[in-house]
Parts: structure tokens; sequence; C-alpha cells
């Protein structure tokens, strides 16, 4: 059985895209991850010092999608989970990046990628 520790609906703003607007006006981003671990022995100690961050996660995601400018939300998941798998010890981690209100042609509630990796091990 695999335990999920997950923080959904971060929001962000970002300067990502393919178009010269969504670079130069930028646009909310949002973040969802799931990281899947075996919770059992954290929730038997009840030790915050055992458990994930979710300061240190909320700083990760916002650094890369408000410190970094890509083409693709692809993109934006992949620094985001690469670099959840260097700071913390899990059997995977689920990043999904959304950017609510996209412009294509058309009217679109969101656009969406969802990525899975799990540790080079």
């Amino acid at each position: 059985m695999a335990d999920k520790y997950r923080m959904n609906k971060m929001s962000f703003y970002g300067y990502h895209g393919i178009f010269a607007a969504e670079k130069e006006i930028g646009q909310i981003v949002e973040v969802d991850v799931e990281l899947v671990a075996d919770l059992a022995l954290n929730a038997k100690n009840d030790d915050p010092d055992m458990g994930f961050n979710p300061v240190d996660i909320y700083t990760i995601c916002k650094d890369i999608v408000e410190g970094r400018d890509f083409n693709l939300i692809e993109a934006v998941a992949e620094a985001i989970a690469g670099q959840l798998l260097d700071t913390y010890d899990v059997d995977e981690v689920m990043v999904r990046v959304r950017k609510p209100g996209v412009s294509a042609g058309g009217i679109v509630g969101a656009q969406e990628v969802e990525i899975r990796r799990q540790p080079q091990r």
C-alpha cells in the first residue's frame, strides 16, 4: 500500500508559455504535488521533524514557477519533480501544473499537465 502526501491548489504568478503576451504579462499558475512514501512511522511518532515540510514544498514550487521562465508547463512540472526528488526520500512524485483561463482560440477552463517521476536508484 502506498501512502500519499498532497499539497493542492498552490497558486503562483509566472511568465510561462509560447505566446509573447504570456511571457510579458504573465498569468496565474497552479500546482498540485503528491509525494508517495511510507508514512506509517511519521504517523505513529507524530513527530513534525519526520514529516514533509509544507513550507519547503511550497517554496520549491514558488522558486521554480516565479523564478524561472519556461515555454511549456511540462518543463515547469519536470523542474518541480526533479527538485522534490532531490529533496525528499520518496517512492514517487506526481506534479500537476495548471494554467487557468488559457487562451486557446475559445473557452478553456484550464490547461493542465500531470507527470509522475520516480527516483533513479
